[in-house]
């Protein structure tokens, strides 16, 4: 095929702000503009909310969504939508809000559009009974009043209905009851009071709940059985309110229900957390099966049937555990004592990590034998001097007879933890204060990120040897372990693939256990993360003119050590010879750029960690065109069945490099080059911000292609930008009317037209390379009225399962004639409706023309019509009217008695002004088709 492309010489500044506007197409129930000019969606919980936000500028702004007015548990807020369309499945309540799209393109103020989403849902109610507390005597219901309250959870708000059995309860009709709403509720709440109560209001009871259909939510409602014996829940539990045990062992716990009438429900739960996996419920029953540490917590037994407040019992589950059982040695700490004296008291402590610590039994012993309380031996089960749980032996004006082995034993009396034992010796050599000390040198450790390191301190004197604690100096700075405090037995502190937050001072600490009880000792390591230099910019694209001088600069942000040892400059990955630079000023290179130095140059930094480098980009190749994407209709109708587009793009910064002096336009479809042409711009140099225009001719209806376009200077040619153009029908606002505005359905919108939802079935959408090639041969159109396989048509299908008298109808947009004046003269304007229609088949049923003019209500009124078998070829019909307001064209196709009863329509026109007479058979494939924009507000 031939594809022209002719070149408009007109060029307009066109550098646009941001434009924004929300439209929908998901499963909204209704959308409307409240007071303050703001668009309301509103959607059923769990359907799928579609927003699009339609954007105009250039460049093509940036669109991004986020939400505001929503629920605090919504996260949504939290993150940003970089999308056109937000596209939500399943949405919940807490997901209603306002919605925001922001568009920017960096000219001018951002665009922002607002849209409030109101999710619909209604829960089920739940209905409780109550009674004033100052009435409770004896049995539940021996008082006179009774309150049936009725929650629910709803948007909108929820009407209430009260039924006795199936009759509707009405206050004004029955004094023995009275219909409030309570204050101070959570949700909606309804409540009936039934006053001095009557034998018959020992009835069902039912509260129906409704929000009116909206969105087609269903009613729903709960029914409740008052009696003589209607109770509240009572329990009791088979175990005390704590049940301490061992690991491993099995727990069962029973909640016996007592009373309460109707049978009340029971259910388990624990806190914190659910309940464990292994847990077993069985009726009131909650069984643990071999227990961890893991599994202790509160279990709440809940009983509810509806009747008065639940019945709840909690049970504190408690698992035996035991570890890290420490020491300590306390010198006399009145004489401000660090060692072992005779004549002087010295205390000896025990701790374990236990749960519960209060159970705890702690036994000395020394040389292997029981210790038990005397002048100068005291034992204290707890120490209030220690921290809660720790037990301490006092050996009071220590003598040689008490240097000895002393142990410390803590278990659980009965219980099959294992028992935990430390022993101590005590002698005048065995106990000496520790000595820290950190190695020469290993004061300040260097290593490269991302590289291992150690840092030492040793305990070189004293006994026992504690462990040692490792912690930062920084406040509330953690370790690289995310804690606090590192133990560390032998003083290293082990540190894997560092990074430069890791760098800083350290401090070691003897460890107040496990050695002496005094002043503790501690020491500063530095940790020195040494890095290559960070430099900016990491990359950068430089444009220029040919034969103007360049400057590269490589600036350093960071380094450690900060001294450079060398900087050098690459061309291509080949070393640029240059004196070498000084380390001291921001590395820079100087040159004049000629066709032949174009290419990636490359500054290396390095320091004694690593080399870093800044990438340039240089060239004198021009910046791409962007293109313009707002055209007004760019589509245009040529003879025959083909089109012409009218492309539009700008120049990116087109004084950057030389002069452009052309563009090489390239047309593909499939891949193969329809058409490749330099286009002269005759002497016009692009400008920044200007439109540029050119019309590209003879494209086949309803075909898409793609197109390639790249700016020449007198030195380069710069890349290929790409973008798909396609024949399109698109709606647009009522102007001045030609003959040539003709909806062919080429494109999936359909010009505007909607099916009618009050109908029994579809029209639709269909070309040759769609049809069904089982569909009935002797009815319906083989294709489109210009002839081509990929022109489309609309039509409805006859076969089953269609009945005779089944209709389809099809809705052209609304016209608004207001926007319009008729004839000088006349009230009322004039309008042409043409179109082609194909009526062939034994059993071809009516199609019907009707025009539905808007008012208070909406006026068919049956315009053109015809039935029956009217040959093989398409027809034309065209007819004037003259509406009295906003109106509509609907397209009726009936179903005949049988199969064989296809109707189709085609190349349909709704133009200002009366029709122009001419020949009602056209025959098919002889006249193209015509551009269509249908015009009309919808």
């Amino acid at each position: 095929m031939c594809v022209c492309v002719c070149v408009c010489v007109s060029m307009r500044s066109l550098t646009a702000p941001a434009n924004a506007q929300i439209v929908h197409s998901g499963a909204a129930c209704n959308v409307k503009d409240d007071n303050i000019s703001e668009r309301i969606y509103t959607i059923k919980e769990g359907d799928t909310l579609v927003l699009q936000c339609i954007v105009k500028g250039h460049p093509r702004p940036q669109v991004r969504w986020t939400k505001t007015a929503g629920s605090a548990s919504d996260k949504f807020q939290e993150t940003s939508i970089y999308n056109e369309t937000l596209r939500i499945e399943g949405i919940q309540r807490v997901q209603g809000g306002r919605y925001y799209c922001k568009a920017d393109n960096g000219v001018g103020v951002a665009a922002i559009k607002s849209i409030r989403v109101d999710v619909q849902y209604l829960d089920t109610p739940v209905l409780t009974v109550h009674q004033t507390i100052s009435d409770v005597r004896g049995s539940y219901y021996q008082e006179k009043t009774v309150f049936l309250r009725c929650t629910v959870n709803s948007n909108p708000p929820a009407r209430f209905i009260w039924k006795r059995g199936s009759m509707l309860i009405e206050q004004s009709k029955d004094n023995g009851v009275d219909i409030y709403e309570p204050l101070y509720t959570q949700g909606e709440t309804k409540v009936l009071k039934l006053k001095n109560l009557r034998p018959k209001d020992f009835a069902d009871y039912t509260c129906q709940v409704s929000v009116r259909n909206v969105c087609n939510i269903e009613d729903k409602s709960v029914t409740f059985r008052l009696t003589n014996t209607t109770s509240p829940p009572m329990i009791r539990l088979s175990v005390n309110d704590t049940v301490v045990v061992d690991p491993g062992q099995d727990v069962l716990l029973t909640c016996e229900v007592t009373g309460g009438f109707p049978p009340p429900t029971v259910t388990w739960s624990r806190y914190p957390g659910p309940l464990p996996l292994s847990a077993q419920v069985r009726g009131p029953t909650l069984i643990l099966r071999a227990v961890t540490p893991a599994d202790a917590g509160f279990y709440n037994c809940t009983a509810v049937n509806n009747v008065g407040n639940p019945a709840r019992k909690n049970v504190n589950v408690i698992v035996r555990t035991m570890s890290n059982l420490t020491f300590q040695i306390t010198p006399d700490s009145n004489k401000d004592s660090e060692t072992i004296q005779m004549g002087r008291d010295l205390k000896l402590s025990c701790h374990v990590d236990a749960t519960p610590q209060d159970k705890v039994n702690y036994t000395w012993y020394k040389n292997g034998a029981p210790v038990f309380n005397s002048d100068s031996l005291i034992l204290l089960r707890s120490d209030p001097d220690m921290a809660p749980g720790t037990s301490s032996l006092e050996i009071v004006d220590m003598k040689f007879r008490d240097l000895a082995t002393y142990s410390c034993m803590a278990n659980f009396p009965g219980s099959r933890v294992p028992e935990l034992r430390v022993d101590v010796n005590i002698s005048q050599n065995s106990v000496s204060p520790p000595v820290l000390s950190v190695p020469a040198g290993g004061q300040v450790v260097s290593v490269r990120e991302g590289g291992n390191a150690e840092l030492v301190c040793l305990i070189v004197d004293g006994k026992p040897r504690p462990p040692l604690l490792w912690s930062r100096t920084e406040k509330d700075l953690l370790m690289p372990s995310g804690k606090l405090v590192v133990e560390t037995p032998d003083g290293r502190l082990r540190l894997k693939n560092v990074t430069r937050d890791m760098m800083g001072a350290y401090r070691c600490q003897t460890a107040p256990y496990n050695g002496l009880n005094i002043k503790r000792r501690e020491a500063q390591i530095t940790l020195n993360v040494q890095y290559p230099p960070i430099l900016d910019p990491v990359f950068q694209d430089v444009r220029s003119r040919n034969y103007q001088m360049v400057t590269l600069r490589c600036t350093v942000l960071r380094s450690n050590p900060p001294r450079l040892m060398d900087i050098r400059w690459f061309r291509n990955g080949d070393l640029i010879r240059m004196p070498m630079p000084d380390l001291k000023e921001t590395p820079e290179l100087k040159f004049k750029l000629e066709p032949t130095n174009n290419g990636t140059y490359e500054c290396r930094v390095s320091n004694t960690a690593g080399t870093s480098s800044c990438m340039f980009n240089v060239s004198a190749q021009p910046y791409n065109a962007e293109f313009y994407f707002d055209t007004p209709n760019p589509v245009r109708i040529l003879k025959g069945n083909n089109y012409s587009y009218n492309l539009q793009w700008t120049q990116k910064d087109p004084e950057a490099t030389d002069r452009i002096i052309g563009y090489w336009i390239n047309v593909r479809k499939n891949k193969q080059n329809l058409l490749s042409k330099q286009i002269d711009l005759k002497g016009k140099e692009p400008e920044k911000g200007v439109l540029m225009s050119y019309t590209i001719s003879d494209l086949r209806i309803p075909l898409s292609y793609e197109v390639r376009l790249a700016p020449i200077t007198t030195y380069s040619t710069g890349d290929y930008i790409s973008r798909i153009i396609q024949y399109s029908e698109r709606k647009r606002h009522l102007k001045p009317f030609s003959s040539n505005h003709v909806c062919g359905f080429e494109d999936e919108r359909i010009c505007g037209f909607s099916q009618d939802r009050s109908d029994i079935f579809d029209w639709t959408r269909q070309n040759h390379l769609t049809q069904n090639p089982k569909r009935s041969a002797n009815t319906g159109p083989e294709t489109d009225r210009s002839g081509t396989k990929e022109g489309y048509y609309m039509y409805i299908e006859a076969s089953r399962p269609r009945v005779q008298g089944d209709k389809a109808r099809l809705l052209s947009p609304l016209f608004n004639v207001t926007s319009v004046r008729g004839p000088k003269g006349s009230g009322r304007v004039p309008y042409c409706v043409s179109f082609y229609y194909h009526m062939k088949g034994k059993h071809i049923g009516t199609l019907n023309v009707l025009l539905r003019v808007r008012s208070i209500a909406s006026v068919d009124s049956v315009i053109w019509t015809k039935s029956g078998h009217q040959g093989p070829d398409w027809k034309k019909a065209f007819f004037d009217i003259s509406p009295s307001g906003p109106f509509q064209i609907v397209f009726e196709g009936i179903r005949g008695p049988s199969f064989e009863g296809d109707i189709a329509i085609d190349d349909v026109s709704i133009t200002l002004g009366k029709c122009k007479q001419e020949n009602t058979v056209a025959s098919a494939g002889k006249t193209g088709k015509i551009d269509f924009f249908l015009s009309g507000d919808m």
